[in-house]
Parts: C-alpha cells; structure tokens; sequence
C-alpha cells in the first residue's frame, strides 16, 4: 500500500529532487504540496512547485504558504540555489495555477478529508506547519507522524549551530516539535553524509528527460564539494521508502529561539532532562551507497 503524504516545502534544488521521487515513485501517494517562503521567496518557490508538477503532467494541488517566519526576519538561501530557486533549466510556461486557497487551509482540509492519518513531510522551514498546528490543532488526530528534513545534532549550515530549515524560522521549528506528532528529525547528521556523488550526477542525463532536469539544476547547487553533493530534502523519501538504510535514536529535541544558538536543535542524547520522554526519532547515520544507488535507479524507472 502507497504511503499517504502530504509535501510542505520551499524548492529550491534538492526539494525539486525530493519532489520528483515522491511525484513518480508508486509507493508514495503525493496528495498536496504546499509551499513556504525559505530558499526563496514564497512566489517563487510556489512557482517552482508548479513547474515540478507541469513537468511530469501531474494533477497534484499546489497551495502556496506564509512570506515570512513567525518572527525572526526572512533570510533566504539564494546563494546557494540561485535567485529562482531552481537554476539552469528551462521548465515549460504554461504552469497550472495554485490553489485559491492558502497553505493552511489546503492542509487542514487534505489532512481531515484524508480516510487514513497523513505523513507530513517539510523539506522548507516549518511555518506553515506552525501556523496550522496553532490554528487547526484539530489535524493533529489525523497525521501519523511527521518526517522533517532540519536540524542537527552537531554543527549547522546556517551559523555554527543551527541548520537552515530551523533557523529559518525557529519558533516555528519549536512549535512543530512541542505538538506531540510524533517526529523523525531527517538532519545534517544523515544529510551530509548521504552526498550525491559526482559519478551519479555525470550519469543523470544519460538515463532520460528527468535525468537531465535534475542534473542541470543540482550542478547549479552552491553547496559543492569534491565529494560531492548534498541532497538534503531527498532523504525524507529515501527514509520513507528505506528505513532499514537509517540508523536512528530516540530522544527528545530542544529548540533554541534566540541569542548565539537561534535556530540549534538540541537533543537530549543522555535522556537526562526530559524524565525519559522523546518527542523524536533522530537520524543519526546511513548508507550513503545504498542512497546513490537508490537515486539512481529511481531516476531510471521514471517514464519521462
């Protein structure tokens, strides 16, 4: 049986990868995608979500989200993904339209409409989910759980402690992680272990029109190494498809919102403040080969 999920996302290079294999893999039943202001500006990751969904002649809603955090003032990461957001290929033009509705309630109405409880997966900050959880708890009954690319148990993207998802708006992350949904925390722990290599990225074009796509925006990503790429936003799906692949541990997860560590997510890996309590399952290591060969062969079977 399909997997019911729900994307919430600011695409952006390794969303639109993350997008792709949930769009096309038939395990995964992609019900809506809503968009939130975070490697871009919300307009254009709207857009960009809908060039996505255009490209593979997909009937996926899309629902656009909150302009800015909750608080904090708006930071976007068009350094890294180009001030589109997906850089470098030339997506038709005549895109579908957004939903009228915005993200919230699209995802209020998908969630409790939904005959079976959703898994919600952000790959973008977690305003929107914030802003449901606050207005709406109601969906809460009906989400099974809620797979999260961000945060991490060590040094961060953003500052030194903070990755970016979080520190983009971490009253929101805070929010999220206090619902009592249960949580994977997908982080930089697993995400910069799991690269895209250079070899896999060379032979993208080779295997079809998606191939090429994703090739010629991620060799536009600005987050480069000699070891290659990091897909962050895709291993949400690989966990979702390949959990036996992910090592992961209980414990509960501290958001910081303010001062030298905003945005740092601070996990009690001793169990020595929470009373034995966890509100997450963090992703502490994986097999980086197993996720290169998934990608690829993911990639391969798309009929596009």
């Amino acid at each position: 049986m399909a997997i019911n999920i729900i994307m919430d996302t600011d695409p952006g290079i390794d969303d639109a990868a993350a997008i792709t294999m949930a769009i096309n893999d038939p395990k995964i039943n992609l019900k809506l995608i809503t968009a939130v202001a975070g490697n871009v500006t919300v307009d254009k990751t709207t857009k960009n979500a809908l060039k996505l969904v255009r490209f593979f002649n997909s009937d996926i809603p899309v629902a656009g989200g909150a302009k800015q955090p909750l608080i904090k003032p708006f930071e976007d990461a068009a350094r890294i993904h180009g001030e589109s957001g997906m850089p470098g290929y030339e997506f038709p033009e005549d895109l579908p339209k957004p939903m009228k509705e915005s993200a919230v309630i699209a995802l209020r109405d998908a969630i409790m409409a939904a005959p079976e409880p959703i898994t919600l997966v952000p790959t973008g900050s977690y305003t929107n989910i914030a802003l449901l959880f606050s207005e709406y708890p109601e969906v809460k009954q009906n989400i099974e759980r809620i797979v999260a690319m961000g945060g991490s148990l060590g040094k961060g993207n953003m500052t030194s402690a903070a990755e970016f998802n979080v520190f983009t708006d971490p009253h929101a992350a805070k929010i999220m992680y206090e619902s009592g949904v249960p949580i994977v925390m997908v982080g930089l722990d697993i995400t910069m272990k799991a690269l895209l290599t250079h070899e896999s990225i060379e032979k993208l074009p080779t295997l079809n029109e998606t191939g090429k796509m994703l090739h010629d925006i991620i060799i536009h990503d600005g987050d480069n190494s000699d070891a290659g790429i990091a897909m962050h936003d895709v291993n949400t799906i690989f966990y979702l498809l390949h959990p036996e692949a992910i090592q992961t541990e209980k414990m509960w997860v501290d958001v910081q919102t303010e001062g030298p560590a905003n945005g740092e997510t601070v996990g009690d890996i001793r169990g020595a403040y929470h009373n034995g309590r966890t509100n997450a399952a963090v992703c502490v290591d994986i097999d980086d080969v197993a996720f290169n060969k998934w990608f690829i062969e993911e990639v391969s079977a798309i009929q596009k």
